[in-house]
């Protein structure tokens, strides 16, 4: 009997933890599109339905009720309803510059002292690679040559760092090493900017905003997402492209050299990098070729289409590709759709998906469904795409 009871309580426990579980994984905060349903069902006993609906073309946001059972409270969660929206697609190659917020650890190394003798002052420091330097000694680090002074003007004296890493504030210590040349070193390799080359994806005229990628810019050391303080978007001239092969992915290789600032990056998220577009005129955007971002249920597996540019001349152009599958529920990376490129002149230029293309907006029904935003490196035809709504509610949330 005691033992039934032990497996009954066991049992209960494991529901408990089960609901808590999913009830925690429930945002606090939710965008939706005009005209998008919000279903929360996974769990017996919980069934809650929301239609996004707006008034006067507004934004609006209202809160809604979990319960369980329809009796018993479980959470409250704020809805934010955006009105139906149009952007223009742009698919035409841009430059990032992108500087961070203090100066990101990429890598370390032994450093040889005075006598000659090697050292790694970061050893027992509890410092990783990927950590970002936001302060030392309380001073805020904004760049390379500042982290370099405050270094040098210590002498050696212990010096308190301020690290982010993964969204978490930390903090440690660390002792300089004088270095032949009467400098002080840490042993750390770091760097404060990222520039790249990639394709825009939308113009929203409303609020001047862009996005670009449809993927974050990560550090190619860490592969860890480039926490940025700010950044700029810039005109590129492409150099080469380069056909994609099986195993062997193809790439736009673009310039940003002596290019024109037209505008502000303001964030890189796992959707996306963007921003405030201050000059549309440099890159030739037609405001009037404005269309609708579909909704989920709005997209369909099959004919489909990308705009991009390969050259130059900035002139866009439509390459036909097939949503192959559709991954509806999808919310937490920019893996939405299964794509294949089936245009031949497009194959013949780039062999399908190269890198590049990524944030080429795709047009399903003259609306705008999504971005392409990976290639698969065992064949280059086929390649994964975000849903538009995805990178649409970036720009609203803060």
């Amino acid at each position: 009997m005691k033992k039934l009871n032990f497996i009954l309580i066991i049992f209960i426990l494991l529901i408990i933890y089960i609901y808590v579980s999913f009830i925690t994984l429930i945002p606090d905060n939710i965008i939706l599109l005009k005209g998008e349903n919000l279903q929360i069902r996974n769990l017996p006993g919980i069934r809650f339905i929301y239609t996004a609906s707006t008034s006067n073309n507004n934004i609006n946001t209202n809160n809604a009720e979990i319960t369980l059972f329809e009796n018993i409270y479980l959470k409250n969660i704020s809805i934010t309803t955006m009105e139906d929206m149009e952007v223009v697609p742009v698919g035409k190659i841009i430059g990032l510059k992108l500087y961070t917020n203090g100066v990101l650890i990429v890598g370390m190394s032994e450093i040889e002292d005075k006598n000659n003798i090697l050292n790694k002052p970061y050893e027992n420091s509890d410092i990783e690679e990927g950590d970002t330097i936001l302060k030392i000694n309380e001073k805020e680090v904004e760049n390379i040559d500042i982290l370099k002074n405050i270094v040098n003007e210590s002498k050696g004296e212990n010096l308190e760092l301020t690290l982010l890493r993964n969204g978490n504030v930390i903090t440690t210590s660390i002792k300089p090493i004088e270095t032949n040349d009467n400098n002080y070193k840490l042993g750390l390799w770091v760097k404060d900017a990222a520039t790249g080359v990639g394709t825009m994806t939308f113009y929203e005229p409303s609020s001047n905003s862009f996005a670009v990628l449809g993927h974050g810019i990560t550090d190619s050391d860490t592969d860890s997402l480039i926490n940025i303080d700010s950044g700029e978007l810039v005109t590129s001239r492409i150099i080469s492209v380069k056909k994609g092969e099986i195993d062997n992915p193809g790439e736009i290789k673009g310039t940003i050299v002596n290019q024109q600032t037209i505008g502000s990056v303001t964030k890189n998220t796992q959707f996306g990098v963007y921003g405030v577009l201050n000059n549309f005129s440099e890159l030739n955007i037609d405001t009037s070729k404005k269309v609708k971002v579909a909704l989920r249920d709005e997209i369909k597996e099959g004919d489909a289409k990308i705009l991009c540019a390969l050259d130059n001349s900035n002139i866009t152009k439509e390459y036909d590709i097939k949503i192959e599958k559709i991954y509806k529920d999808n919310e937490y990376n920019n893996k939405s759709m299964l794509i294949r490129v089936t245009d031949k002149e497009l194959l013949n230029k780039t062999g399908g998906i190269i890198r590049g293309l990524s944030g080429a907006p795709i047009i399903q029904n003259e609306k705008f469904v999504g971005a392409i935003t990976n290639v698969l490196v065992s064949n280059p035809e086929i390649g994964y795409a975000i849903f538009a709504d995805l990178m649409i509610k970036q720009i609203n949330i803060d």
